[in-house]
């Protein structure tokens, strides 16, 4: 579970999380919406401690995220917007097994691990390429291959679905689907709703650094234009 309790976060003089409270359940699907700089980024990047409160708290699993930063970064797997911001190795394995490789895993798990996730993303065939080599679609799934090899309890995708083509997205989609029906609970940052209202629990959307809305997505549609959120 993701607890928030008025959270609080300053960019010098400006506040782009403003007393944020919020309950991610283990195994709900949210999607979190808002128009730009409404600060969706900015708040998951505390559910795994890369960015530290002003003032609030955040818990994981009933763990504190500034007391328990590895904790919680176990726990949350986070894809960023941006994939060359996950990338830590210069090969497609070395990068996605990393992470298992840190949780000192045997080797046979790390390899199952890494299988798996390159599966669910249909990127096998590149295992042993060079990311740089990669074009930007091809990097965004190693992206979210590299969180799924972590088997992580929440997973949190910031635009997942930028430069994926259709087959990437539904492959996506179905992996999300299955772990959704596994228990883990998936966060999706996003401002394309499409695909996204059949699997939804609920969406959360942030207005001025503020919750101005926590509905299912059936009841929140009619007020998200107002928000600044394309329906879908």
């Amino acid at each position: 579970m993701i607890v928030v309790e008025d959270l609080v976060h300053k960019r010098g003089d400006t506040i782009a999380l403003d007393g944020v409270s919020l309950r991610i359940d283990d195994g709900e699907f949210v999607i979190l919406a808002g128009a730009n700089g409404s600060g969706k980024t900015t708040l998951v990047r505390h559910f795994n401690g890369l960015l530290e409160p002003d003032s609030g708290s955040i818990s994981i699993n009933g763990h504190s995220v500034s007391e328990d930063p590895v904790t919680a970064r176990t726990a949350v797997g986070m894809v960023f917007q941006n994939p060359r911001d996950c990338f830590v190795a210069a090969t497609v394995e070395a990068d996605v097994a990393f992470g298992p490789e840190n949780l000192g895993l045997t080797r046979e798990e790390i390899d199952r691990r890494v299988t798996d996730a390159l599966e669910a993303v249909e990127m096998t065939s590149h295992r042993n390429r060079r990311i740089d080599q990669l074009s930007g679609g091809e990097q965004a799934r190693i992206a979210i291959a590299g969180a799924l090899a972590m088997e992580p309890t929440h997973l949190v995708l910031d635009e997942p679905f930028t430069g994926l083509d259709w087959p990437s997205r539904q492959a996506v989609l179905e992996r999300l689907d299955a772990l959704s029906a596994g228990g883990t609970s998936i966060v999706i940052v996003t401002h394309d709703l499409r695909e996204l209202s059949e699997r939804a629990d609920r969406i959360v959307v942030l207005s001025d650094g503020r919750i101005a809305l926590s509905d299912t997505l059936d009841n929140a549609t009619p007020k998200l234009a107002s928000l600044g959120v394309q329906p879908c």
